[in-house]
């Protein structure tokens, strides 16, 4: 219960948490299931809460692998990634603003700012739309 009240966990990351401490003779997916049972657990939830606290640093291809890796069903992170698409040129270019000053001058910058966007999770077609549009506008 203490981990449930500091934050949401899907239902395989705090399976795993509960590992740890639990015996042979422990039932953890049955515990899992009356806690998801009386809303106390949630995947859906957990999901919500990244895609909103991720959605505006990262593109849609890193908040899926998060969601992946935490066992998320595919069903609930294609959701969030059709929300976290909905403004992800336009945080893409914040997230781009933040870090470069400047549009890219020459071949090795542009590779350069090109990297940082897809370290973040934002897609090559974003990518190339933040960098491009740039360029373009201060020309």
């Amino acid at each position: 219960m203490e981990y449930l009240t500091k934050r949401e966990y899907s239902y395989a990351e705090l399976g795993q948490k509960l590992k740890a401490y639990a015996e042979e003779t422990d039932d953890i997916p049955a515990l899992l299931n009356d806690f998801k049972a009386r809303g106390w657990l949630s995947d859906a939830r957990f999901t919500e809460q990244i895609v909103h606290a991720r959605k505006a640093k990262f593109g849609s291809m890193r908040v899926a692998n998060e969601l992946r890796e935490k066992g998320v069903d595919d069903a609930l992170i294609a959701d969030a990634i059709e929300r976290v698409k909905v403004d992800e040129l336009d945080n893409a270019k914040t997230v781009w603003r933040k870090k470069f000053k400047a549009a890219p001058n020459n071949r090795d910058e542009w590779a350069k700012q090109a990297r940082f966007l897809q370290s973040r999770g934002f897609g090559f077609d974003i990518i190339k739309n933040v960098l491009n549009s740039k360029f373009e506008d201060d020309n």
